[in-house]
């Protein structure tokens, strides 16, 4: 049976990277993704990974203040990377900002602080919760909404089983 969620206990940050790069690598075409959690849980984190496993060159950082920053993938797709936390009318700003459009696109979409944004998300994303643990440790929640996203945690599950071997 395909998997609808899938959980990860990472223990550093390069732990929370590397299971971004992973994703990332499998990312055959568009795709969006949402991300919640506290602060300093892993989300600009793992978003720095997926843009390794795409390809992007160049530092990844958090679109706080810009609300959304776009990088370029090595095939040619970008990644869009927005970032919804500062905002008082996140959903009105994002929709004047334009990532509803962007969700449209042949892009790789990120949204962090998504769960201020509900009513703008399309009915098909991969929804990543991350949650604080002792020390380092971080539980990273991976939730299929759509058929395609399920297929794609069913890969990810594979490439983590072959990745500890």
């Amino acid at each position: 049976m395909e998997p609808e969620q899938l959980v990860f206990e990472t223990t550093s940050g390069a732990e929370t990277q590397r299971l971004g790069e992973q994703l990332g690598a499998l990312l055959a075409g568009d795709a969006i993704i949402t991300l919640t959690g506290d602060l300093g849980a892993g989300k600009t984190t793992f978003t720095q990974g997926l843009g390794a496993g795409l390809g992007v060159e160049g530092a990844i950082t958090s679109p706080t203040f810009v609300l959304i920053n776009r990088y370029h993938c090595a095939d040619g797709r970008a990644l869009q990377h927005a970032d919804c936390y500062r905002l008082a009318n996140a959903p009105l700003e994002m929709w004047d900002a334009g990532l509803t459009d962007l969700f449209l696109s042949e892009d790789v979409v990120v949204v962090e602080w998504a769960d201020r944004i509900p009513g703008l998300l399309p009915d098909e994303y991969l929804d990543i919760v991350f949650e604080h643990g002792d020390a380092d440790r971080r539980r990273i929640t991976l939730t299929a909404r759509g058929p395609r996203y399920v297929h794609m945690l069913r890969q990810l599950q594979t490439a983590q089983s072959g990745a500890h071997r």
